[in-house]
Order: structure tokens, then C-alpha cells, then sequence
């Protein structure tokens, strides 16, 4: 059970975590990623509840909050930028909107790989072309490098995952009606140690989080239903301009954002979407993370869940011999945890990016009053992640 030789397609966050937890359990992991080195990009994401735990398990909890953004909660603000609502980052039980731990994807993604990189090979600038499952082991054709054999091979890159869909010809992506543009601009002292949130009419918002580095992280969403256009799918100029386009006049920051976006390295628009799949393994080849059930940036819930599924991925082979058997439990153990992190409260998005003045008025309202314990309990369905409904296994470690 333990000699087996993994093949991993993405090195993001669930590609390391399962990396890691391979070779706890004694076997071998070969991962590969098409970019040149560790990604750079990307927003704040939060552990909570069982991505915690598995932090823990991995005993990096400490190193995570040494990186952490400090965020001290979010604030709701108007076009003259007073607060309308806030959320401290111990509400909730520091599971709220913010949470009270904030880390950097991209810290996030390096600290993995600096972990796992002693007992792990890494192919950067490389991607799988074609799989070829012999039921005895899977035949892997690289773009770049010679063509190799492995036990078995995980996608674990990204809801978009090219891997995934050389084999799995029936995943649904399923867009929750919003687009989002990220990027990252130029720190002002204003900008404080608090995220702010700004809602625009015609269903806009724009977010300012402040990180560790000494800059702000911005993102521009706007509601893109009830068919998506296929903005992800424009040249980065042509999604700039349309950015520019639909928010100018929005007021608050946004012409400073705006200014800021287009000197950004690190521009990225996207569609917000869900992986649905009925199944999380085909022969030889699994998947895992956002490749295999993305809850959306909307749920809060990525990053548990691909730590939470590494873990438990790992946690199956190294337990069972025959790799159907593990791919089958960690695929009956997860399921309902993917469930309930994909069921996002009713009207989201839409409740929360509303069209207009009166809408708009009504959410800080109801916001405004969710610091009162009634109201609070009332909304813990919608501020709160259900990050805390699932409990780890106990895998025995070496």
C-alpha cells in the first residue's frame, strides 16, 4: 500500500496538502504544474474548522499565523466611505466573514510547497497531455518532458482542470451568476488593517483587503446572470476595458481602483462558479480540491475542503490496497461535507450584490443589525461557512 508512486497535476493548495500527507503515509509523490514556479497570485483565503484541523495535523498552524494578513474584520461602507456595518474577525466565533485566520493564497501555496519539496518531485513548466489507464498502472504523456508510467494520477488543478478533463467527460461547471476581477494595488494609509466592502447599483461591488506585504488586494464583481457571457474567456486588455467600462461611475474608490488595474501584474477575471461531478475517480485517475468540487469563493469553504480532501485521499490509499476501494471511501467520507459547503444560502449571490439604492439599503440594514445576538443566530447561515460540520479521521501517521 505504501509504495505506490502518485502523479499530482497542480500545484496550488490541494496538490501540495496531498503531496504532504502521501509521504507521511510512506508513499511517493510526483507533482506537476504549468507554470515556471510557485504561483505568486491570487486573494486572501481563510482556514476554518476542518482545514484548520488538518493545519494542525500538519503542524503548521504556527508558520500559517506567522503569515497571516492580520485583518482585523470587514467593514460594509457607503460612497463616502462610512461604515455601515462591521464584522470584527473574532464574530462568529472568529468563523464569521473574516475570519481570524487570514493567509495569502499564495503564502499559503509556497509554505506547502517548502514543506513538501524535500520528499517530493516537482515538474514546473509542464503539463499531462493524455492519460492512458491499463488498469495495472497509468501511461502519462508530458508536454515538455518525456513520457512516464505511475500507480496512480490525481488532477488537482483548479475547477478549469485541464487534467480532469482528459478523463471525466461529465462535469458540470456551474456558474452562480458572478464575475470577478482580482488583482493588487498600491498600499494607502487609509487602507488601514480593516477589508472593506462597497456596494455600486447594477449589481456591483468592490473590496479592499489589506495584506502583509505592504499592499491592498482588490477585487471588482459585477452580476453576470442569468447567462454568463464568457468574460473569462476575453484577452486581458479586452477584460480590462470592459471592467473599466461597467465600473466607471460607481463611486467610492473605484477610479482609484480602476487607475490601479491597469498597471496590475497579477490581473485576473474569472466567472464564479461550482464543480458538480458524480463521480470523484475513474479507474487509476481521481480528483481532488476545486477539480473536483469547487464550493466557489461564495462559500468560503475552498480552502477546508481541499485540505479536508487531501487528507482524507491520502488517509484512504495508504489503508487499502486497492485503490477503487480508497477512492470509493474518500469519496462516501466527503460527500456530504461537499454538500453542504456547495449549498449556498438562498438569493446568494444576488442578496448580497443587490441592483439597487433600496436594495443596497436594506442590506447594510439587516447587516447593521446582525451584531445583535438574535438577529445574528437568525443570519448565521449566511455569514457563517459550515466549516466546522465535518470531523477528520483518525489515520494513523508514521
Amino acid at each position: 500500500m505504501t509504495h505506490r508512486h502518485v502523479l499530482i497535476a497542480g500545484a496550488g493548495i490541494a496538490g501540495p496538502a496531498l503531496a504532504h500527507w502521501l509521504g507521511r503515509h510512506g508513499m511517493r509523490a510526483t507533482l506537476v504544474e504549468r507554470a515556471p514556479a510557485p504561483r505568486e497570485g491570487g486573494q486572501t483565503v481563510d482556514l476554518r474548522g476542518a482545514g484548520r484541523d488538518v493545519a494542525h495535523r500538519m503542524g503548521l498552524e504556527r508558520t500559517l499565523r506567522a503569515h497571516a494578513t492580520r485583518e482585523e474584520g470587514i467593514r460594509f461602507v457607503d460612497a463616502a466611505n462610512r461604515t455601515k456595518a462591521a464584522f470584527a474577525s473574532g464574530a462568529f466565533g472568529g468563523q464569521g466573514p473574516i475570519a481570524d485566520l487570514e493567509i495569502l493564497r499564495a503564502d499559503l501555496s509556497r509554505i506547502l510547497y517548502e514543506t513538501t519539496r524535500p520528499h517530493t518531485e516537482y515538474l514546473f513548466g509542464d503539463e499531462i497531455t493524455q492519460l492512458s489507464d491499463s488498469g495495472k498502472s497509468v501511461d502519462v504523456t508530458f508536454r515538455n518532458g518525456p513520457n512516464r508510467t505511475f500507480d496512480l494520477v490525481v488532477a488537482a488543478d483548479g475547477a478549469r482542470s485541464r487534467t480532469r478533463d482528459l478523463i471525466f467527460g461529465d462535469t458540470e461547471i456551474r456558474p452562480v451568476g458572478l464575475t470577478t476581477a482580482y488583482f493588487t494595488i498600491p498600499r494607502r494609509p487609509s487602507d488601514g488593517s480593516w477589508a472593506r466592502w462597497y456596494n455600486a447599483t447594477r449589481g456591483r461591488t468592490a473590496t479592499l483587503r489589506p495584506d502583509n506585504r505592504g499592499t491592498t488586494r482588490a477585487s471588482l464583481s459585477y452580476l453576470s446572470e442569468p447567462e454568463p457571457r464568457g468574460d473569462e474567456r476575453l484577452a486581458p486588455d479586452a477584460q480590462k476595458k470592459l471592467v473599466r467600462r461597467l465600473f466607471t461611475g460607481a463611486g467610492w474608490e473605484v477610479p482609484r481602483i480602476l487607475t490601479a488595474m491597469d498597471t496590475a501584474d497579477d490581473f485576473f477575471l474569472d466567472s464564479v462558479v461550482q464543480v458538480r461531478m458524480p463521480s470523484w475517480s475513474q479507474g487509476r485517475v481521481a480528483v481532488v480540491g476545486d477539480a473536483a468540487y469547487c464550493a466557489s469563493p461564495l462559500s468560503g469553504m475552498g480552502t477546508s475542503l481541499a485540505l479536508a480532501g487531501a487528507y482524507v485521499l491520502a488517509g484512504e490509499l495508504a489503508h487499502h490496497a486497492h485503490h477503487g476501494i480508497a477512492f470509493a471511501r474518500y469519496e462516501g467520507i466527503l460527500r456530504t461535507y461537499v454538500a453542504r459547503a456547495q449549498h449556498l444560502p438562498p438569493g446568494v449571490p444576488r442578496i448580497a450584490v443587490p441592483r439597487t439604492r433600496a436594495g443596497i439599503h436594506t442590506l447594510n440594514a439587516v447587516l447593521r443589525a446582525a451584531s445583535g445576538p438574535r438577529v445574528a443566530k437568525a443570519l448565521n447561515r449566511f455569514l457563517v461557512p459550515p466549516a466546522d460540520t465535518f470531523t477528520l479521521p483518525p489515520y494513523g501517521l508514521r
